[in-house]
């Protein structure tokens, strides 16, 4: 039977069924309706495709957090300032435990399908995912081999680890080491040395050796690969312009890093948004990948920041040796409706902007934006978008001098063409350097680019940014590091702060509760109630407190319940009585003098990793200096109390 049809009022004699005719409100809902349609239209009129763009990048970074909030805090954020904390010497529970591996892996995943929206990288991660590996088989070689746990091998593959995570990411074998050796630690022992180029070489080749395999390269080649002229790629005036380039990288890194970890405090310390980071972090991510896809999003203000291109096209397009601004000087080129493969640097020339507002929008834009990425918490890694930051200021330098020098610089009777891919790469290199407070930063842009002919202005251009943002500010990991309230030893910096001068007698912990062999256990078991310590000093009698020995906690309850079933009633034993039958002690092999200066009590817990030193006078265990004296005594030397 055909359904029964009528006219609607005012419509173009389009036949709608009587039921629609006689549902209530007809107006008000062909209002709405009507509305929607005009909502469809202008919404889709750039393509639908990009708003599930936008969807994807929201939708990737909650599960990103999705994922890390079903296994633990442990895989969230970069991982490199919780490794170096590691490898200091602190114990951080689970941290590398391997169960935490497949979390790591597929919430990093997430991150980096979001691309350029989020602009974040994956360095950090890889670097806590190779620790764990190194850690995991230095465990499995241990049961294998049979032999004891060893602290100082166990340290000495987490070192191996780190650089091969550098490594394999980049897959820059030496700089990689470089910079893990950098940014993790202090001192390093020589004796390691080899063995992280080994794993790092290693892990490079086989990154190599995929790419090959998998058609992505035809040869083993840099993944960034320049062409700049061999013959003449700089002239010497230019080396002036590098090192301005440097102090002007070295001068934003500093607004960078204390932007940065003035944001993580702010979020901590404001009421809504630490209650928001506590209790609903899915909302919080959610919340600020919409405002980073937002803006990202191509037809709109995105088209003015090239966010149609990937990661690793910025830097393709950012090292070109051709000038932009000279070869849209006189015409401005079209906007295509998707990028150009083999004209990717279109994408920094929009019709409605120059190159160098273009340039300019993307420095200020992702300024702030990169902050906010960085306060999201997923696992991901901040080494990149720096990386490519610097070169976005390199190229807007090298631009400007192409434009300012459009014959290139003449001296000696030779002319030096104004080449803004080589000011690219030292940018890339002088500002995350500076970020890092780094120096393999150079070696690393010359590895990642295939080569070396700008060795020199690259290298002093790190240099002068280095210089200006270490004396001012904190590198972008320690800052974490204080921001997370992670076990953190200070650098002692400068030498007219007076650290020499300053002695362990100044500022030691003199309440030191020790363990004498004669003291009877009914005051041992006092003790151990009474205190949470890890280990006790043991002194050879309770009148003259010399000290012979270390007790640990451990060791010590436990021959206490093993020892007081067979103690005859009546009887008075002693802690003498209870080391006699086997629990173990160790001697003391490092003590400090109240006399020990500041500065050579700070190298010593730097270079043995060390957390606690007992302090002796003429052989009495007089007291014990630990992190926390070390600080408040090194924060009361740079910082001194205003006068009463």
């Amino acid at each position: 039977m055909e359904e029964i049809v009528g006219l609607r009022e005012g419509s173009p004699r389009k036949p709608v069924p009587l039921q629609e005719l006689w549902r209530p409100c007809p107006r008000i809902r062909r209002n709405i309706q009507g509305s929607l349609e005009w909502l469809k239209e202008r919404l889709f009129r750039v393509g639908e495709d990009w708003y599930f763009l936008v969807a994807l990048g929201v939708l990737m970074a909650l599960i990103s957090y999705a994922m890390n909030f079903a296994i633990g805090r442990v895989v969230r954020g970069s991982g490199i300032p919780e490794v170096k904390t590691i490898l200091t010497g602190v114990i951080l529970e689970d941290y590398l435990d391997i169960k935490n591996f497949g979390a790591k892996v597929v919430g990093l995943s997430c991150t980096l399908a979001t691309g350029s929206t989020i602009f974040l990288g994956k360095l950090g991660p890889f670097v806590h995912l190779s620790v764990m590996i190194a850690a995991y088989l230095g465990r499995v070689r241990t049961k294998t081999v049979g032999e004891p746990e060893n602290k100082t091998k166990e340290m000495e593959l987490l070192a191996a680890g780190a650089a091969v995570g550098v490594a394999t990411v980049f897959a820059a074998p030496i700089s990689g080491v470089l910079f893990s050796i950098e940014v993790m630690s202090s001192h390093f022992s020589v004796w390691d040395y080899w063995r992280g180029f080994f794993a790092a070489t290693c892990g490079a080749f086989m990154f190599h050796l995929l790419a090959v395999f998998n058609s992505e390269q035809e040869t083993i080649t840099s993944i960034y690969k320049t062409s700049f002229p061999v013959d003449i790629p700089f002239d010497l005036p230019e080396i002036f312009f590098f090192v301005a380039l440097g102090a002007i990288c070295g001068i934003l890194s500093c607004g960078y890093n204390y932007c940065q970890r003035t944001s993580l405090f702010f979020l901590k310390a404001n009421g809504f948004t630490s209650k928001l980071l506590a209790t609903s972090k899915p909302l919080y991510s959610a919340l600020a990948a919409v405002v980073l896809a937002s803006i990202t999003y191509p037809p709109g203000v995105g088209r003015f920041m090239a966010s149609r291109l990937s990661m690793s096209e910025y830097l393709e397009t950012l090292f070109d040796n051709n000038s932009w601004a000279l070869m849209t000087k006189n015409s401005s080129p079209p906007w295509s409706a998707e990028p150009d493969p083999q004209n990717l640097w279109l994408e920094w020339c929009h019709p409605q902007m120059t190159v160098f507002g273009t340039l300019v929008f993307f420095l200020v834009m992702k300024f702030w934006m990169l902050i906010l990425a960085t306060t999201i918490p997923i696992p991901a890694g901040y080494f990149l978008p720096i990386f490519v930051y610097g070169a976005a200021i390199g190229r807007l330098f090298g631009e400007v001098l192409s434009l300012a020098f459009p014959e290139g610089i003449v001296a000696g009777g030779k002319v030096s063409p104004i080449m803004p891919g080589a000011y690219a790469l030292a940018g890339a290199a002088a500002f995350s350097g500076a970020v890092t407070h780094t120096l393999s930063t150079a070696l690393l842009a010359f590895e990642v680019s295939g080569q070396i002919v700008h060795a020199l202005p690259v290298l002093m251009a790190v240099l002068a940014a280095n210089a200006i943002c270490q004396s001012y500010q904190p590198s972008f990991y320690d800052g974490t590091i204080i921001v997370k309230k992670l076990p953190y030893l200070p650098w002692i910096r400068g030498r007219k702060i007076g650290s020499h001068l300053v002695t362990v007698g100044h500022f030691m912990n003199c309440t030191l509760t020790t363990l004498a062999k004669d003291m009877p256990l009914e005051e041992v078991i006092k003790v151990v109630i009474s205190t949470d310590v890890t280990q006790y000093p043991l002194v050879e009698t309770t009148e003259s407190q010399v000290l012979v020995g270390i007790v640990k906690r451990t060791h010590l309850v436990q021959s206490l319940h093993t020892d007081s079933a067979s103690w005859a009633p009546g009887q008075q034993p002693c802690l003498q009585d209870i080391l006699a039958n086997g629990c173990p002690t160790q001697p003391v092999t490092l003590q400090l003098s109240t006399e020990t200066s500041l500065h050579e009590t700070h190298n010593l817990f730097e270079l043995l990793n060390l957390q606690l030193l007992f302090v002796t006078s003429r052989g009495r265990a007089v007291g014990s200096v630990s992190w926390v004296e070390l600080k408040k005594a090194i924060s009361t030397l740079t910082n001194p109390p205003a006068p009463k």
